[in-house]
């Protein structure tokens, strides 16, 4: 069978080589039919001079340079598309999804499973980051009302009925964890050990992150919406009950209070509120509008080893 083994690559110059090396030290052990796809997501640094200049001593390195940074969702789905593998595995180009973890996820997928996800156990990344990653999850689980756990990530191994199914959905906006739950098939996970990036830091900010998740919300969940109507008329049936309270106090007890900084915070309070409910609106018909353009996620500049 073979294994296709795809990478998205961004300001990861240093590390291109010792990935490559890697990969390929894991997938001797389990076949000599395999393929690594190297996709550079338009980085600023020489990565996609690393990955060509391989690519000429590697024959079964191939790499594909996206024609802008389309993000690392959107890199990952260009070389899912590429890969003619049986399985398909998909991992950072960090070294922190450890490619020697690749056999674990075979050997389970060869069980009878289609899709194999690599549970990351000791995370070796920042406080903050775990911190954020588990509100996140947390959020997304709620919102989603799906089960959504924090230490899987794009590590996973996945059959080529899983591929084909991935190519037929036409989401714009996508995020693989959640995409590979929502198509369904017989999924499990496994425990893999996690490393530190052994060299420079990160680019995925927290800006990156906070957009990650707002995009994956809106595109998988309309809970928001919902919510925004049980906070107005949550907010309506307030009103009212103070309303009914007011009027008869008013009459009773004589209160005569000219009311105008009451009214100025309550103005601006619910003013606020209707804003912020237009604005959720808003964001899901910004989001339509991107999916009725109906545009490319990705486009492909060059490829190398093809």
């Amino acid at each position: 069978m073979l294994i296709s083994v795809v990478s998205p690559v961004y300001k990861a110059e240093s590390l291109v080589e010792p990935l490559v090396e890697q990969i390929e030290e894991a997938l001797d052990k389990i076949t000599d039919s395999y393929e690594i796809i190297l996709v550079e997501d338009c980085g600023p640094d020489n990565s996609w001079q690393k990955i060509k200049g391989l690519s000429e001593k590697k024959s079964k390195l191939k790499g594909i340079k996206l024609s802008r940074n389309f993000g690392q969702q959107y890199a990952i789905q260009a070389g899912i598309d590429a890969a003619v593998g049986d399985f398909v595995v998909t991992m950072d180009c960090d070294l922190q999804d450890r490619p020697d973890q690749i056999i674990k996820l075979y050997q389970k997928a060869l069980e009878g499973y289609d899709i194999v996800q690599a549970s990351r156990i000791s995370r070796k990344d920042s406080f903050l980051k775990k911190l954020f990653s588990s509100v996140f999850y947390k959020l997304l689980s709620y919102l989603s009302q799906t089960e959504q756990d924090s230490s899987i990530a794009n590590f996973v191994i996945i059959n080529r009925p899983v591929i084909n199914a991935l190519k037929d959905v036409n989401d714009y906006r996508r995020y693989y964890p959640m995409l590979l739950q929502w198509i369904g098939f017989k999924r499990t996970k496994v425990e893999v050990l996690h490393s530190e990036r052994p060299m420079g830091k990160s680019s995925y900010n927290f800006r990156n992150r906070i957009n990650l998740a707002l995009d994956t919300i809106l595109t998988f969940s309309d809970k928001p919406l919902k919510l925004a109507v049980k906070l107005g008329f949550s907010l309506a049936m307030l009103a009212s009950l103070i309303s009914i309270l007011m009027i008869p106090l008013y009459f009773l007890q004589n209160i005569y209070v000219p009311g105008w900084a009451s009214l100025s915070v309550l103005l601006t309070f619910f003013s606020g509120i209707i804003i912020c409910i237009l604005g959720v609106v808003g964001l899901y018909v910004g989001k339509t509008f991107e999916t009725v353009k109906k545009r490319p996620t990705y486009i492909v500049h060059k490829k190398c080893n093809f």
